[in-house]
């Protein structure tokens, strides 16, 4: 659709926008569809295994339930996520419509994510929420059925030295085996994003909510903004019913600062390489083609000189002055060239 610029004469310039989101006519060369405005993601509010880890012995981990205070602390955020969305936040962008958003929510199947996603949603009015979903593949990392303190606490003594990401734990998963399973959640919910499944109409502000554990959601956003092993081995754990924002910008691309600061990133283990590249996509004014860290890769990375137009590298002078003819080539030089 096009919106016309109000000129003095009717000469103003007519600025070209996205049907589907209604951004500029950069974004809207590859968008088709309506983004979600934020994802949201929550780690779930304090559990009796985080209160007693001799719980996880006796009681399946999905099983673990809430203590009275993570069921305070999930209403709390549930407030606070409201406060988000609906754009009456003091450190929000405060541009929603106040009239105009919804939210979907996600939930791994645990008790205590299913739980904290009820005193969330308690925020929320039913008009508000366009649907729910459990979904087992942003489930809590699997540590091998019940969990023997002594046991536990030895081999978590052995992932430190072989290496947090690609330590598995017997019986259980490595956090490689849940970037796969939540790398696979990812092209689900681009499909569910691609055939509208998660709006009710072309004007709705939706807000999708991932109620998940500490490493899931750590592994989300490695995924997302395509960090390395190394970078996600930097980044500390949420804290119970502590959330993330990921505002989309301007040009379609999601960043942490459109909502967090510099400061609270760095504090949550971001290196400055990291936290520039939060800075570029909240500020982009059309999608990065690929992300990513070369320099992390490379030492001492120089260019080669490059070919003219017949494919050939030009000449370089052979002396040390500049000021001074290079000597004639010789014969094996010459056929070398």
């Amino acid at each position: 659709m096009a919106r016309g610029s109000q000129g003095g004469g009717g000469g103003g310039e007519e600025e070209n926008y996205c049907g589907s989101c209604e951004m500029t006519k950069q974004h809207a060369t590859w968008c088709a569809r309506r983004l979600p405005k934020r994802i949201i993601l929550v780690r779930h509010g304090q559990s009796l295994g985080n209160l007693d880890t001799s719980a996880y012995a006796t009681t399946a981990d999905s099983r673990i339930p809430l203590t009275d205070l993570g069921v305070e602390q999930a209403r709390a955020a549930g407030r606070r996520i409201l406060d988000v969305v609906s754009g009456t936040s003091a450190d929000g962008d405060g541009d929603a419509d106040p009239d105009d958003w919804k939210v979907y929510f996600y939930v791994s199947p645990y008790e205590r994510t299913r739980a904290t996603l009820r005193g969330i949603g308690a925020a929320f009015p039913r008009r508000r929420v366009v649907g729910a979903r459990e979904e087992c593949r942003v489930r809590e990392q699997d540590f091998g059925n019940f969990q023997v303190e002594d046991r536990m606490r030895a081999l978590k003594e052995t992932r430190d030295r072989f290496g947090r990401f690609f330590f598995r734990f017997p019986q259980g998963e490595s956090a490689a085996d849940v970037f796969d399973r939540v790398a696979s959640f990812m092209e689900s919910l681009w499909r569910d994003i691609n055939h509208g499944r998660l709006v009710q109409s072309t004007t709705s502000e939706i807000n999708l909510v991932i109620v998940s554990h500490g490493i899931t959601t750590r592994i989300f956003m490695m995924k997302w903004f395509k960090w390395t092993v190394e970078q996600f081995e930097r980044l500390r754990n949420m804290e119970n019913c502590e959330f993330r924002v990921m505002q989309l910008g301007p040009g379609g691309e999601y960043s942490l600062l459109g909502h967090h600061t510099e400061e609270e990133l760095e504090a949550w283990g971001l290196s400055p390489e990291m936290i520039a590249d939060q800075q570029r996509r909240a500020s982009a004014d059309r999608p990065s083609e690929c992300s990513s860290f070369t320099a992390t890769f490379f030492d001492d990375w120089t260019d080669p000189p490059e070919e003219d137009d017949n494919g050939k590298k030009p000449r370089t002078s052979r002396s040390s002055n500049p000021g001074q003819l290079a000597p004639p080539l010789g014969l094996l030089e010459f056929l070398l060239l």
